[in-house]
């Protein structure tokens, strides 16, 4: 009788093997087929006769979106993507408050997510992993869904890279072997010829800070002296930052874009990125984390999107499409896709300590933003005692 039970289960399991549009296959988990299966059929149904997703997406993280993979997987959904720079969240809140709800997923870095969910502008994600090859935890990196909200439940993150620390150089001023340590940069040869992406601003530069802050051999100290020793000059136009190190203007630059520094190496421009120093390496998610908007026009497209964006196919679609235009920060945290895509200093390593800051305990930037207006502050006031 047991062994009959075993042969029915088995035969239960591929009698079960759905197809979707385009040949897409998915598989009925053994142990509650029946229940996901028809979750995923009702959700799929209803999201045709809705006929469309809105994504609310930081502007870099549009570039896999834009490839039309999702389009041809399902044509009768329209894909209307809603780009914001550096973050979505400004349109999604003005909108809400006009009491318009047109968002249905919103994507960006940790901060975008986090910032939605405590504005309690989110439905729980985990809910909406309905495909069994999205839900299966051990297909990602360390066995285990991340989120970077308290619950863990609401704001996933996707994507998982070895963050150096935001830090590019002119490859015809700077000699990046005079760079061992992060403390290398307070070197007075450099003074007033650095610039660094104003922080202050949701963006990119948000999650580097926060390593510096927690990484043991840097902390407070580091960021203090960084911002009020070097003559920094502050930038909040990401291509100005670019245009500034390609000219030589300022031949270091903290937290310029990744994705245009891709794009201006892909150009053979004058452009490096520093590798790990000897304080050690962050863990950061750059652009890739994602939230089920709540009270959205297209919740059921909605969430065969995030599907389809966490499926193997979405997945590789993101590294794909990134790796195209030189964006090293695309590496997914799935672990059943090829790597080869991703530059060898950015693949996270098993057995490596990353500092990671894409949790709930280190979200917020505040502590860190304290220090930081202090050091500005104090460098404002050197410059007016040397007029």
């Amino acid at each position: 009788m047991a062994l009959f039970s075993r042969v029915m289960i088995g035969v239960l399991g591929l009698s079960l093997m759905a197809s979707f549009p385009s040949g897409t296959t998915v598989w009925a988990a053994a142990d509650k087929p029946v229940a996901r299966q028809a979750e995923w059929d009702k959700t799929l149904r209803a999201a045709k006769e809705e006929g469309q997703v809105r994504v609310y997406s930081f502007i870099g993280s549009t570039i896999p979106l834009e490839a039309g993979v999702f389009q041809k997987r399902f044509p009768e959904i329209k894909l209307v993507i809603v780009p914001g720079a550096p973050d979505p969240n400004p349109r999604i809140f003005a909108e809400r408050r006009a009491e318009k709800y047109i968002a249905d997923v919103a994507i960006g870095g940790g901060s975008t997510v986090w910032d939605l969910h405590s504005a309690k502008a989110l439905d729980p994600i985990r809910d909406a992993l309905l495909l069994p090859e999205v839900a299966d935890e051990s297909k990602w990196w360390q066995g285990k869904h991340r989120y970077v909200d308290t619950e863990r439940k609401y704001a996933l993150s996707y994507i998982g890279y070895a963050q150096a620390g935001g830090i590019y150089y002119n490859t015809r001023l700077v000699n990046p072997k005079e760079f061992q340590s992060f403390w290398d940069f307070l070197n007075p040869k450099w003074r007033g010829k650095m610039s660094a992406r104003d922080v202050r601003n949701p963006g990119t530069g948000t999650a580097n800070m926060r390593i510096f802050y927690y990484t043991p051999d840097l902390g407070a100290k580091y960021i203090r002296r960084l911002f009020s020793e070097m003559d920094m000059t502050i930038f909040r136009d990401e291509r100005q930052g670019v245009d500034w190190l390609i000219t030589g203007k300022f031949p270091l630059c903290f937290f310029c874009s990744r994705s245009q520094i891709g794009r201006a190496q892909t150009q053979g421009l004058p452009v490096g990125a520093f590798g790990t120093m000897k304080e050690g390496a962050g863990f950061s998610t750059g652009g890739g984390n994602i939230g089920l908007v709540n009270r959205a026009p297209h919740p059921n497209a909605g969430k065969v999107f995030i599907n389809w964006l966490l499926s193997r196919e979405g997945q590789i679609t993101v590294q794909t499409e990134y790796a195209k235009v030189g964006h090293s920060g695309s590496n997914s945290l799935r672990i059943d896709i090829p790597k080869d895509m991703i530059p060898a200093d950015v693949r996270l390593v098993n057995g490596v300590t990353y500092v990671e800051v894409e949790t709930p305990e280190r979200m917020s930037i505040d502590p860190v933003l304290r220090i930081y207006n202090e050091a500005l502050a104090e460098a404002e006031q050197k410059s007016k005692a040397a007029r």
